[in-house]
């Protein structure tokens, strides 16, 4: 029937995506095209493996679901606003699905040859069609579809925040040879207004670097001759990079090696041709809140209090890359390196506040989202401390020592934005803070004598990833852990079953469930009901496979995909729906100065719920596979 009641379509139509993105003009020329079509219950709009119709739907009233004869379950449900039969405008094969009306419902045809132009002219118009049907495809993660289902995750080229521009470096490379004497090096970095020089062999490999510094330190103190070789003064071997770095990884390398020149060569090792030299004077520009700069101010202050401002200025650069759309992966990192730093810092401030340095070696952990590199805004803190076996004699004063040095940095964590953990799993915790015996004697109980509070503080403390202190120590438990966990392969049973505890996403309709009590009652909890399960699989997964020094989330993701191809297009799917659950996050909590865990469903536009529903599919199939896999029932 034809649409005689144009404006009024126009005027629900203009409610939701994509039609709110067109002008008004243009959706009411659309809707004077637009079909209205009636449903009755159970009445079939199209069949599995019919032809494409001219039209795509749109639910004015009612619901329709949408299904498949493989699996009899109701994979969607479209209701008021959602926009369903994708397939013909997208894809030119047959429907793969049933939509069939769950209710009486009444629908609007849009006709594909009026509505095409729109999409192919109209960025993002565009992209929101694409994006709606690979989230109700039947392989929402197959290659077809992958970079489309989650948003955009590339850096926007006109909108690049200064510091992640690519590096300008010198190209005019000042070279000599190992044979080459100090006085002639001296002699040429003067006439030619350089502060360092390459050494290179083969006329382009680098095998040296001879900067100003190694000429005063060296032959101005007499320590060598003036007639002394480049190969006898040089540093060696050089630090390299390859031309595509951006300055804020630049000014990170410069400021871990605590040097001021890279060399830059041809793919960035030592073994291919040195193209150029990047020095100190280069990079350092006035950025504000530049991470290099930041790293600097982290590591000069002297007390707990004067990092406060400086987090205040790590989460303006936080808001800054998320306004910018910078790869959530790459924000991640910067963002985990400086949360760091903060972390040594205090530490180091502690020790000082000691009365004696540390008896025995000891290691500081950092555990939950901050040990896997997820900890973009501030929550509270997870921490663990290890220190060597001593004698038994010594033990009492050792812990003593410890637990104090503990409680400093606890304290000082604290003065500088992160809330103490409720379930006190921090390291001034007598239960967290133990030797390396101690704590072996401690996770073999957990491995061997599995409930579900030995689930939870496995799931918390197997994340971990070392703060600060001696890497020995941390590698002899992960050693420890890995070996324990493949002689008890039922350990494995017991996380799945953890894991599959993570309550659905969403109900029957598809609807979000929501908190049902409390202070964030009628609140979806981003957390627990779609990151955790994530987190939790991965974690299952990579430590059957006995992976070790991968704790992000998306790295191991990234890692399974590489050991189980078959299963590659899930797991890459899943590294990309955590990146977009992150981001999500993320923005809430910045928007509302929180962590973000709780999410106010009527403050998020339609588009943004279906981002966050087209993740949820693949949390589903994710935890069949797990469940199939480790055969949990019997103990679920």
């Amino acid at each position: 029937m034809k649409n005689t009641i144009s404006h009024r379509v126009a005027d629900f139509l203009k409610s939701y995506p994509p039609f709110s993105f067109l002008q008004q003009k243009d959706l009411e020329k659309i809707s004077e095209q637009i079909s209205i079509i009636y449903k009755e219950k159970d009445s079939v709009v199209f069949a599995e493996n019919e032809e494409t119709h001219d039209s795509f739907y749109v639910v004015h009233k009612g619901a329709v679901a949408l299904r498949t004869s493989r699996q009899n379950d109701i994979l969607d449900m479209c209701d008021e606003g959602d926009i369903f039969g994708l397939r013909p405008l997208i894809a030119n094969e047959n429907y793969q699905m049933e939509a069939r009306a769950y209710e009486e419902s009444i629908l609007y045809a849009i006709p594909l040859t009026i509505f095409r132009p729109y999409a192919l002219e109209n960025k993002a118009v565009g992209n929101f069609l694409i994006e709606s049907f690979a989230s109700n495809t039947l392989k929402p993660y197959s290659k077809s579809h992958r970079g489309k289902l989650y948003g955009d995750e590339s850096l926007d080229t006109e909108a690049k925040v200064l510091d992640l521009h690519p590096v300008k470096y010198s190209k005019k490379l000042i070279s000599c040879h190992a044979t080459t004497t100090a006085k002639d090096i001296a002699d040429i970095m003067i006439r030619k207004n350089v502060g360092a020089i390459l050494v290179v062999e083969e006329e382009v490999l680098p095998i040296g670097i001879i900067t100003d510094k190694d000429l005063r330190n060296k032959i101005v103190t007499g320590a060598f001759p003036i007639t002394a070789t480049a190969a006898e003064i040089m540093t060696s071997p050089v630090i390299t990079y390859p031309r595509k770095m951006t300055i804020t990884q630049a000014q990170m390398a410069m400021m871990k090696a605590d040097i001021s020149h890279l060399c830059i060569t041809k793919d960035g090792t030592v073994n291919s041709k040195a193209v150029g030299m990047l020095s100190k004077h280069d990079v350092m520009v006035s950025l504000g809140n530049n991470p290099a700069v930041l790293i600097k101010a982290i590591k000069r202050a002297k007390k707990a209090k004067h990092l406060k401002p400086i987090r205040a200025r790590i989460m303006q650069l936080l808001q800054g890359y998320i306004n910018q759309n910078i790869p959530t992966m790459l924000t991640s990192k910067i963002i985990t390196e400086l949360n760091d730093a903060c972390i040594k810092q205090v530490i180091a401030i502690a020790l000082d506040k000691m009365e004696t340095p540390p008896p025995v070696k000891f290691a500081w952990l950092a555990m939950g989202s901050q040990g896997r590199s997820e900890q973009l805004l501030q929550t509270d803190q997870d921490n663990a401390l290890i220190y060597e076996d001593v004698p038994e004699e010594l033990e009492a004063e050792t812990k003593k020592y410890f637990l104090k040095l503990a409680t400093y940095v606890n304290k000082g964590l604290f003065d500088i934005g992160y809330e103490y953990c409720p379930a006190e799993m921090m390291a001034s915790n007598p239960k967290w803070c133990l030797s390396l015996g101690q704590w072996k004697e401690m996770i073999y109980r957990w491995i061997t004598n599995t409930g579900k509070t030995e689930v939870l503080l496995s799931f918390i403390f197997f994340d971990y990833s070392l703060s600060f202190g001696d890497s020995e120590l941390t590698n002899n438990l992960s050693d420890f852990i890995f070996e324990n966990i493949k002689a008890n392969p039922i350990f494995y049973v017991h996380l799945v079953s953890g894991a599959l505890q993570s309550p659905s996403p969403t109900g029957f309709f598809r609807q979000f469930l929501l908190e049902q009590d409390g202070v964030n009652k009628d609140f979806f909890n981003i957390k627990n009901r779609a990151l955790m399960p994530l987190a939790d699989a991965a974690r299952v997964l990579i430590l059957y496979h006995s992976v070790k020094s991968i704790s992000n989330t998306v790295e191991r993701f990234e890692k399974l995909a590489e050991l189980e191809p078959e299963n590659s297009e899930l797991f890459t799917a899943c590294a990309q729906a955590y990146k977009v659950l992150l981001k999500f996050r993320t923005r809430q909590g910045l928007a509302h100065n929180d962590s973000g865990q709780y999410i106010a469903l009527e403050s998020l536009s339609k588009s943004e719920k279906i981002q966050l529903k087209s993740t949820f599919k693949t949390i589903k199939e994710l935890q069949e596979i797990i469940s199939i896999r480790f055969n949990v029932s019997n103990i679920l």
